[in-house]
């Protein structure tokens, strides 16, 4: 629904994060899940970084607008499934998440909403539909190469976004968005701090919140036998793996 967007964004910006740009991350810089090559396609090539990583929510508003939410046409989608989509769409592109949409209500797959596929919907009762289509999301993540790096922290994106569509779909509040840790702090040998016990917990080694030697080793051997570059460093796609960022 037209007026949901907002709220919607919220829950979906829960999992996109925050500012990155780690010279080792090849996605670049990245703010509120926007790169900086999406900023300057919609805004000018004359955006910097710096004023990608202060976006003003208007800006931010409507590259969500008009990149995911318009193209699923969620405006006219009922509460819940119009989440359930936009937040799809953002995270597996707007293609792959109105095929889901089509597999749940049996219409034919090309990707694009048009008047069969909202009349399906229409007559297909709205929690139920969103449990299809989350199903069928993590049918198609599982199916994927890298779902052993990243398969937990996709879980828990698809089964938070699926608690709070369904209580959309009931008529209900689904609660303020729980922002979990995602303003990650890139840590490396010497480095103190949360992060270091975050990641120390996540490898399952002793945790003191100092990134030494042991620490280093662990790390390197979880990157290596996880296909990353075993730099020792950990950052996004290191934390990603681990689950401790989506």
């Amino acid at each position: 629904m037209k007026e949901n967007f907002r709220t919607d964004l919220a829950h979906v910006l829960v999992s996109e994060g925050g500012w990155a740009d780690h010279p080792r991350d090849p996605g670049g810089a990245t703010m509120k899940g926007v790169t900086l090559r999406t900023y300057r396609r919609f805004f000018g090539q004359e955006k910097t970084r710096e004023d990608l990583r202060n976006i003003p929510d208007p800006e931010l508003e409507q590259i969500y607008a008009q990149g995911y939410w318009n193209k699923c046409r969620c405006d006219d989608l009922c509460p819940g499934v119009d989440l359930t989509v936009f937040d799809g769409a953002v995270n597996s592109g707007p293609g792959a998440s109105v095929r889901w949409l089509q597999a749940a209500v049996g219409t034919g797959q090309d990707g694009v909403i048009g008047p069969i596929t909202l009349a399906r919907v229409v007559e297909t009762d709205p929690i139920d539909l969103v449990h299809r289509v989350c199903d069928l999301r993590i049918t198609f993540l599982h199916g994927l190469f890298t779902w052993p790096d990243f398969g937990r922290g996709w879980r828990r994106r698809v089964e938070r976004l699926r608690s709070a569509a369904v209580a959309m779909a009931q008529g209900l509040a689904a609660g303020e968005p729980v922002v979990p840790s995602v303003d990650y702090r890139t840590v490396k040998r010497g480095s103190r701090g949360i992060w270091v016990k975050k990641l120390q917990q996540a490898l399952k080694i002793h945790v003191d919140g100092f990134f030494g030697i042991e620490t280093k080793k662990a790390l390197e051997d979880f990157q290596r036998e996880n296909g990353l570059e075993a730099d020792g460093i950990a950052g996004r796609i290191t934390y990603r793996a681990l689950g401790l960022i989506e």
